[in-house]
């Protein structure tokens, strides 16, 4: 199996660890003292976002592009977002039917909608989605969540009028906020 292949595998493996509290790369859901420096910070209201271009620890992968960590004032570490680089067609079948087939066997069966290229596995509040990148290329995205998102959520659509899963979803759909 390639190396990016591998990678990928096992921050999915990380998304429902022996532990509940565990989080993708070795972080914990919850409150966060310390992550390695950023690329970029953002904050919303409630929610700080911190971005990790592949260049940086988290993104570092061969097949990652972007890193993003949701951190809710409250709640703590609630989401985490992995952006595979751009990949061509012949390339995307296989690592997303590798990563497809590990969420099975963790999780089961995920929910899908005909013809959509987003699969889900509420068990394990994680998601799996395919969205366009350049012409003839197109981007895997791997989501999990926290226990305490939708608590983060309500308050985030409290301050802004929007739930906090819009730009998860903006950034899946491949749209700008």
């Amino acid at each position: 199996m390639r190396r990016s292949a591998l990678s990928t595998l096992l921050w999915l493996g990380c998304l429902h660890g022996a532990h509940a509290q565990e989080a993708p790369f070795g972080l914990s859901w919850g409150p966060v003292d310390t992550v390695p420096k950023p690329s970029m910070v953002d904050r919303e209201a409630n929610i700080t976002v911190l971005t990790y271009f592949h260049d940086r620890p988290l993104a570092a992968g061969i097949d990652t592009d972007e890193v993003i960590l949701e951190v809710c004032r409250d709640e703590g570490l609630q989401q985490v977002i992995w952006l595979s680089r751009p990949l061509s067609e012949a390339e995307l079948p296989s690592r997303y039917e590798a990563i497809y087939r590990e969420g099975v066997r963790r999780y089961g069966q995920p929910q899908t909608e005909p013809g959509a290229e987003t699969v889900s596995w509420p068990s394990g509040r994680a998601l799996l989605a395919v969205r366009k990148a350049v012409p003839g290329e197109r981007r895997l995205t791997m989501l999990a969540r926290g226990d305490h998102y939708e608590a983060c959520s309500v308050a985030h659509q409290a301050a802004t009028g929007h739930p906090a899963s819009r730009h998860a979803s903006d950034l899946i759909l491949g749209q700008t906020p």
